[in-house]
């Protein structure tokens, strides 16, 4: 008999594979103890217990016609996790024997969404498409990416030709909320067309719109390693203004929008997500002009004699920049009221996609990943963030939901309950002070260094020309 090699997966190995097949319901009433697959993952395998029975259960799935990991052989009420795994092993064996590689449901619709194949001519392509699709660097990008695609609804029947092209930028972020929002364990409804995305839990409905602060102009090859080289006095100068106006606009864009309108909306908390893409490496820089635009204040800090830290707020009235002026405060601003938050995230990146694919498995051996960032500081006495760096790897434990922000509206007619999104950064506006709820490891920002490690034959044959 022909043996079959059954190894334990790491759980965010299976977590990338499976996606939104893990129906969010079943944490109320089982936990995962542990996951299995065959050798090339035709198969896997997961075990669970019953949080009331405490009997075991174990699942079996494939991947269907389009492509998704689902359900398709299970046993349950089984005494100990020993019987559970044995039946697992067991199963996974004979399925993998019988060469069967594709579980049909007979519920498929539609087809899987082949991202990295162009639709275009070459010169419209993205630049940051090309580097994605096809080079060595982002090889786990790209494998965490099409394990998400059989899942993701195209509303808009737009969403290739907008990745490959002009929407790249907005087409990344609108990927990484839905990742973020799977992890969140929220239950989607895509049966409309706007918002974005209609999340549910606990009773509760939140609408959610994706927006980005974009470039000016197209952005080519030679932009790729252009980072724009600032002081900390260049920075506070275009935080006062130029970056308030900036995600003033597309947050004022959505506001005429009037989502609160719509019947599936009404009533219900409306979340507008902004990212800033407007130039290389911005997002490491910029939130803090999102705070102050939003809340109307700016905040300062000093110690006092006894080495107190005491933070004070100003108040902003407006922000203008040449012949542009705008009101600050966008919560205050008519009409956002119905506007229930803001979130953001400096980390809606490839690099994200590339850090989470290589720590779970996917990508060349050959790329090393390096992170470095700030994080928060829980020291009350503290003003500035602390510093990390590491290697990146399948013993890391970065989420989807690290760095990502929620600002909720002081004035919402319909606020957004924080226990829906627990595993974020919560803040809010009280006696004209920011009051933030933030998880153990909060980051601010991180950028992420490449390396292709090649043999010293191949850096000698490269080094004479035999390849880039």
């Amino acid at each position: 008999m022909t043996s079959v090699v059954i190894k334990k997966m790491d759980l965010k190995r299976f977590s990338a594979l499976i996606g939104q097949s893990r129906s969010p319901m079943t944490e109320l009433f089982t936990r995962e103890i542990g996951w299995f697959s065959n050798e090339d993952e035709t198969v896997l395998g997961v075990l669970l217990i019953d949080v009331f029975d405490k009997d075991f259960t174990a699942i079996l799935l494939g991947r269907d016609a389009v492509g998704r990991y689902r359900c398709f052989d299970q046993k349950v009420s089984m005494q100990t996790p020993q019987q559970a795994q044995g039946w697992l092993v067991d199963a996974i064996t004979a399925v993998t024997l019988s060469g069967q590689t594709v579980f049909e449901q007979a519920d498929e619709t539609g087809e899987v969404m082949d991202l990295f194949t162009p639709i275009k001519a070459e010169e419209k392509l993205h630049p940051y498409f090309r580097l994605l699709s096809s080079q060595p660097s982002h090889t786990a990008a790209r494998g965490i990416i099409r394990e998400m695609m059989p899942h993701y609804v195209d509303i808009d029947g737009n969403f290739i030709e907008q990745f490959q092209t002009t929407g790249f930028d907005a087409r990344v972020w609108e990927l990484y909320l839905n990742a973020y929002l799977v992890e969140e364990g929220l239950f989607f409804d895509r049966d409309h067309y706007a918002p974005d995305f209609i999340v549910q839990k606990y009773g509760h409905t939140v609408a959610i719109e994706a927006t980005i602060v974009g470039r000016k102009g197209q952005i080519s090859e030679f932009d790729f390693d252009k980072i724009p080289e600032m002081t900390p006095e260049q920075i506070k100068e275009k935080t006062r203004d130029e970056m308030p106006i900036r995600f003033g606009s597309p947050l004022f864009s959505k506001l005429q929008k009037k989502y609160w309108e719509l019947e599936h909306v009404a009533g219900k908390p409306l979340v507008i997500a902004i990212a800033d893409f407007h130039e290389n490496q911005s997002m490491l820089w910029t939130s803090t002009a999102l705070i102050n635009y939003l809340y109307g204040v700016h905040h300062d800090h000093h110690y006092d004699e006894s080495g107190k830290l005491i933070i004070t707020s100003q108040k902003i009235d407006k922000h203008i920049l040449g012949s542009k002026e705008i009101p600050s405060g966008f919560f205050f601003q008519e009409g956002a009221e119905n506007i229930s938050a803001i979130m953001f995230s400096a980390s809606g990146t490839i690099s994200k996609f590339n850090r989470m694919g290589k720590q779970a498995g996917f990508g060349d051996d050959h790329v090393m990943l390096f992170r470095m960032g700030t994080y928060h500081d829980h020291d009350h006495n503290a003003s500035m963030p602390k510093m990390f760096a590491y290697e990146v790897n399948e013993s890391c434990g970065e989420t989807w939901a690290e760095g990502m922000n929620m600002f909720h509206n002081p004035n919402a007619l319909h606020p957004v309950p924080e226990g829906l999104f627990p595993s974020i950064a919560h803040h809010y506006f009280e006696a004209d002070q920011i009051v933030s709820h933030l998880p153990e490891f909060h980051v601010y920002s991180s950028m992420t260094t490449i390396a292709n490690v090649v043999s010293d034959e191949e850096w000698e044959r490269r080094k004479q020309g035999g390849s880039d």
